[in-house]
Formats: C-alpha cells, sequence, structure tokens
C-alpha cells in the first residue's frame, strides 16, 4: 500500500506519525515544500491525497472491514486525519510497552522491565522514517523517535545488568558501541559488564578508547560520572558488583 513517489510518501508518513489526528494543511505545506510552497500547493496535496486513497481502497478491498477510503483518510476543513478505527499502530504499541517497562523498573521488578522492554524494541525493523525523504517535520519526529528507542535500549540493559546478565550481554554491547561511538551510557554498560566478567584491563580499554573519540570528534572529555566509572574500576570499587549502571554512575567516586 506504500506509495513509491517521494511527495506521496511524505504525505503518508505525516499522516501515520499522527495518526488518528487532524495533520493540518499548513504542516503538509512546511514538509512537502519548506518556505518555497508553490500556488499549486492545495491541488497538488489534493491530488497526493486521491493517490493514497486509491491505494488504500485496494488495500481495503483485499481485508475484512470498512471498503471506503474516505473513511480511513478523512477530509477535515484544513487538513486531513488516517483514522486507524482502533488498530495496531507501531509508535503507540511502543509507548506503551515502554510505559510498562518504566513501571516495572520503578516498582523493582527488573524481570519484568526487561522483557517489557525487549518486547517494545523487538517492534523496531530500522531506523524510523528510514525509508521517506525527510522534510523539515518529519526529521523532527526521525529524531524523537529514536532518542526514544535509545532510551528504552538503555533502560533494558541497565534493566539485565541489574539481573546479572552482564556475560550474556558483551557481544550486544560490543556492537552497539562501535555504531555509537560517542554514547557514553552505552559505553559504561558495556565497561561495567566487562568488570563483572573479570574483564577490568579490557574495561578501561573501552573508556580510553571512548575518550580518544570524543576528543578527536567532538573535543570534549568525558563526563564526571563516567570519569567516576573509570576510576572506581580502576580502585575495583566493591560497589561496582551491585545494582544497574545508572546506580552505580551514581554512586562511584
Amino acid at each position: 500500500m506504500v506509495p513509491t513517489a517521494a511527495k506521496p510518501r511524505k504525505v503518508l508518513a505525516m499522516l501515520t506519525v499522527h495518526a488518528d489526528q487532524v495533520v493540518p494543511m499548513a504542516s503538509l505545506f512546511e514538509e512537502l515544500w519548506g518556505e518555497d510552497i508553490p500556488r499549486s500547493a492545495n491541488t497538488t496535496v489534493q491530488t497526493y491525497v486521491l493517490h493514497l486513497r486509491n491505494l488504500i481502497g485496494a488495500a481495503l478491498r483485499n481485508a475484512d472491514g470498512p471498503t471506503d477510503a474516505k473513511r480511513v483518510l478523512v477530509t477535515y476543513p484544513g487538513g486531513y486525519l488516517l483514522d486507524t478505527m482502533g488498530g495496531r499502530v507501531d509508535v503507540r504499541e511502543f509507548d506503551k510497552l515502554a510505559t510498562l517497562g518504566h513501571r516495572a523498573r520503578e516498582l523493582g521488578d527488573f524481570e519484568a522491565a526487561s522483557r517489557h522492554f525487549a518486547d517494545a524494541l523487538a517492534i523496531w525493523r530500522g531506523r524510523a522514517l528510514v525509508d521517506v525523504q525527510t522534510g523539515p517535520l518529519l526529521e523532527v519526529e526521525s529524531h524523537r523517535l529514536e532518542e526514544a528507542r535509545l532510551n528504552v535500549l538503555d533502560r533494558r540493559l541497565d534493566a539485565d545488568l541489574r539481573l546479572g546478565r552482564h556475560h550474556e550481554m558483551l557481544g550486544e554491547l560490543a556492537g552497539l558501541v562501535g555504531r555509537y561511538r560517542t554514547h557514553e551510557g552505552l559505553h559504561a554498560h558495556l565497561m561495567l559488564a566487562l568488570y563483572r566478567s573479570g574483564r577490568r584491563g579490557e574495561a578501561i580499554d573501552v573508556y580510553r578508547r571512548m575518550r580518544t573519540g570524543l576528543v578527536n570528534e567532538l573535543g570534549l572529555e568525558p563526563s564526571p560520572s563516567l570519569r567516576r566509572l573509570q576510576h572506581a574500576i580502576l580502585m575495583s570499587d566493591r560497589r561496582l558488583t551491585e545494582a544497574g549502571t545508572e546506580t552505580v554512575l551514581e554512586r562511584a567516586g
């Protein structure tokens, strides 16, 4: 059902990201053309919407439920709305599972927290909106969604460390720090997992590589909390065997 042309894909992405909400024409104009909005903008958007409705109609004919595409992609004064009719939307499902994870974490149920966070992350099949040529508004949404994913990933890793799964996490963490070379939280998780696996020297090497990358790429020194973690590892601080990364970072030093 996904259109192949770039601009109709943008319209569909805008409607999907804001499913069950009216997306104003002004927002569609800004996403499609930025500040250089053509005189034919209204007509052009209507053409894109007609194209999307044709695709939706074709999909509906092969499924149970409503067959009128206008009931799914609805025209409102000043904009359009994608009516999910109670169907599943990946972003909402992710948010629901993430919320369950955060609640379990607050209650100290790290087994449930890890499970909910893992279920939320399993919904992702790549970077958000990776197949859309994002304009100014969708670019913001893409960054927001990626930050939300990284936050849930960070919390899942923390929960797993609290559950003593440091050995099992090493391969995943090594891959993550290779991808996110300046993400201090992921490096802290790997340092702690290595230390708890009896690999203190490698944990210190992770810190050194992280510091080199920060200095060379961004001209920054590691944060005080990461420096405290490095010092605690050097000193074999007994507190490193307790709790998760976040708590260790707060207590270290």
